[in-house]
């Protein structure tokens, strides 16, 4: 990296430490900290800057931080009750909508965009991945979370209405994951630092949401690299109808899965 992206990692660093504050530790009070030291250390920077007509660090940062304190504003905790499902939807909506307005109507810019189709057929090992998708996932997901018990940060899903309301609760996180961690998140932070940077940055934020989620225990193992080669792969493909599939037949996975362990035998298709 070139010595200006050294000095405006400082910033991003601080506004990216606050989804652990908020999310894993529950430090509040040091998240808002984080976020504010974050934005004011950017615009000092910048107002020392040469080139201005380079993209604005502050106003991508301060977009990152308002999503993520719109999705603070509620507690996470996986519920399926329709006031719950309904304070999901406005909370993560407005995570990636109100970013993306002020992106586009107050700041002017086209810094958020959603590619969902890149025009070019998937290749064969984009359809590998898929199924290789599903087959890690059936190997790994049922023994994280029965063995290590995570599986009761999710509510008991016993009825047809129940186990209806998971399915899409969790189809539903999971595309939101790629429009706000992948679309806005990493999208924002590359304007700024070279791909590999941009992604571990937007992976501690991933996982830290994934954290307050229920991903917990030994959980970071496992969505440390997927948050990461979900970025890698927008990299290679710029289609977020395929980081969407591929997270969609993850989900579809980890929804048989808590299925199975609330009901032993519901699903006799996994070796736990």
């Amino acid at each position: 990296m070139t010595l200006a992206a050294w000095q405006r990692l400082g910033p991003a660093v601080l506004v990216c430490l606050a989804a652990p504050a908020f999310f894993v530790f529950g430090w509040n009070l040091l998240g808002w900290g984080l976020l504010i030291a974050g934005i004011l250390a950017a615009a000092l920077l910048e107002r020392r800057a040469i080139r201005a007509s380079a993209p604005s660090l502050t106003r991508d940062l301060s977009l990152i931080a308002l999503g993520l304190l719109i999705v603070h504003a509620i507690p996470l905790a996986a519920e399926l009750d329709n006031l719950a499902m309904l304070r999901f939807t406005l909370a993560l909506g407005g995570a990636v909508l109100v970013p993306y307005l002020v992106s586009r109507f107050v700041f002017g810019d086209r810094a958020i965009r959603f590619p969902w189709r890149t025009g070019r057929r998937w290749s064969r090992w984009q359809w590998t991945w898929l199924i290789a998708v599903l087959v890690l996932g059936w190997l790994i997901l049922p023994f994280y979370f029965i063995t290590s018990g995570v599986y009761q940060n999710w509510p008991v899903v016993d009825t047809p209405d129940l186990i209806a309301r998971l399915f899409v609760g969790v189809g539903a996180v999971g595309i939101w994951d790629e429009l706000f961690f992948i679309c806005t998140v990493f999208a924002l932070l590359r304007r700024h630092f070279p791909a590999t940077v941009a992604n571990l940055l937007q992976a501690i934020v991933f996982v830290s949401f994934l954290w307050e989620l229920g991903y917990r225990e030994w959980g970071p193992l496992l969505t440390i690299p997927f948050a990461l080669l979900q970025g890698f792969i927008f990299l290679r493909t710029h289609s977020l109808a395929y980081v969407v599939t591929v997270h969609l037949l993850f989900d579809a996975v980890v929804f048989a899965v808590l299925v199975h362990a609330h009901n032993p035998g519901m699903l006799p298709v996994f070796l736990v």
